[in-house]
């Protein structure tokens, strides 16, 4: 058996679904560990698209057991939409399936009330570009130890209890700090027991299902969801997302063992784009950067908001391999640096005559942060077609080569395109 985890090695949006499709194909077991539908993977197959925002991308896989850890914090509403569509879709989501975990939290109406609250309230230049769908206050009711778990709501006593406590002091807050309308208790408590009624059969103990797996020898994949740069702890905070995205959560937000995991796989899209505010020291405002958003296709898949590009970030991959403990890259949106002339990769920064290898705490110097750059000649053939490395323009190798050794990582998968079959795989990460 073996046991990988998938990151982020950006700011997000680096293809994760399409790697984690294309290796559930070895795995049995698909799990995500943290985040929210803050966070969207994009699939192609067969020209068809798919974008899961709670639901493990393995899901298209009929014969593979998909889970959400209790890392997640889960909108009900969201997630049977999401498996509503998959039925639609004619790949109808059943327990034996999907398996929630009990300890994972939900978002309930007033997170996303306070989190719109609280961001229009902030001042320009302090945003923090947030989704709205009220993840962080549900992750900060978690640590405040009053949010409600997906297994509270399977009690109807407990959950009253525990919503009109929270209904309480949330009205407070919304009405008297933001000037906002009430919520109604009574509405909240039926749409949930609504949702409760559908979602039991689904909800259970991921951590006990998941060490039977392993000690049955099952091959276990674990998604994660935004980037390394987005960490709470380790990313440009606190222009971040409100959970631990690097691979050690894979471990807490699922309740499986450091010492099992045995791959870590690191997404790393072949240049670099961010969502939202927060620092970029490699970002480009020429149009080599617009044709890079064009040609990338980048928007977000969850908000749909125009993703901000720029050159591949040498720092920002080396902070990843570092923090992840990365075992190997999948470098991903090869295909669209196609046609460059030439190619650059910041490797180290500069702000006040000093020199940078690694991302200051300060948040202030992050941000007037300068780029030192390489550069290297590109390539102007169409790789798409590619299917083994040899295929590749030499250039193209070269730029693969490069990479290997600014990061001192082997690279384990190449993207050429969007599509399943648009890949070169170089090691199978379930292969020890």
């Amino acid at each position: 058996m073996a046991n990988v985890v998938i990151v982020g090695t950006q700011w997000g949006d680096e293809g994760k679904g399409k790697v984690v499709d294309l290796l559930t194909n070895y795995a049995d077991y698909v799990v995500r560990f943290q985040g929210g539908n803050n966070a969207g993977h994009t699939l192609v197959v067969e020209g068809k698209q798919y974008i899961f925002h709670l639901i493990p991308s393995g899901i298209l896989y009929e014969n593979k057991k998909c889970m959400i850890g209790n890392g997640v914090v889960i909108d009900p509403a969201i997630l049977l939409s999401e498996m509503n569509e998959l039925t639609e879709a004619g790949l109808p989501v059943s327990p034996e399936r999907l398996t929630i975990s009990q300890n994972a939290h939900l978002i309930m109406p007033y997170h996303k009330l306070l989190d719109g609250a609280s961001e229009s309230a902030k001042k320009d230049g302090t945003k923090i570009g947030t989704t709205g769908r009220g993840i962080g206050p549900c992750y900060g009711d978690k640590i405040l130890r009053s949010g409600i778990k997906a297994g509270d709501i399977l009690d109807e006593s407990l959950f009253r209890e525990k919503l009109r406590e929270n209904i309480d002091e949330k009205n407070f807050l919304l009405t008297t700090k933001y000037g906002a309308k009430p919520i109604s208790f009574d509405e909240i408590l039926a749409a949930y027991l609504d949702h409760a009624e559908i979602l039991a059969p689904y909800i259970g103990n991921v951590s006990v299902e998941l060490d039977r797996a392993r000690k049955a020898g099952k091959h276990i994949l674990f998604e994660g969801a935004q980037g390394t740069q987005l960490d709470v702890d380790h990313g440009t905070y606190p222009f971040v997302t409100s959970s631990n995205t690097i691979s050690g959560n894979a471990c807490t937000g699922s309740g499986f063992g450091p010492s099992h995991i045995d791959q870590v796989i690191g997404i790393l899209k072949a240049y670099t784009t961010r969502v939202g505010e927060g620092p970029f020291p490699s970002e480009l405002f020429d149009e080599t950067g617009e044709a890079l958003q064009k040609k990338g296709g980048e928007f977000g898949a969850t908000t749909g908001r125009k993703r901000r590009c720029g050159w591949l970030d040498a720092v920002v991959a080396n902070e990843a391999v570092r923090l992840n403990g990365i075992t190997g890259l999948a470098i991903t949106k090869l295909d669209v640096l196609s046609g460059e002339k030439s190619l650059k990769t910041a490797v180290s920064y500069e702000v006040d005559g000093k020199r940078y290898e690694a991302m200051p705490g300060n948040i202030r110097t992050t941000a007037r942060l300068k780029p030192v750059y390489e550069e290297m000649p590109g390539w102007q053939e169409d790789i798409s077609k590619a299917r083994n490395i040899d295929d590749l323009p030499a250039k193209a190798r070269d730029y693969i080569k490069r990479i290997e050794e600014l990061t001192e990582t082997p690279t384990t998968l190449l993207s050429v395109g969007p599509g399943r079959e648009e890949t070169i795989l170089l090691r199978n990460p379930f292969e020890k």
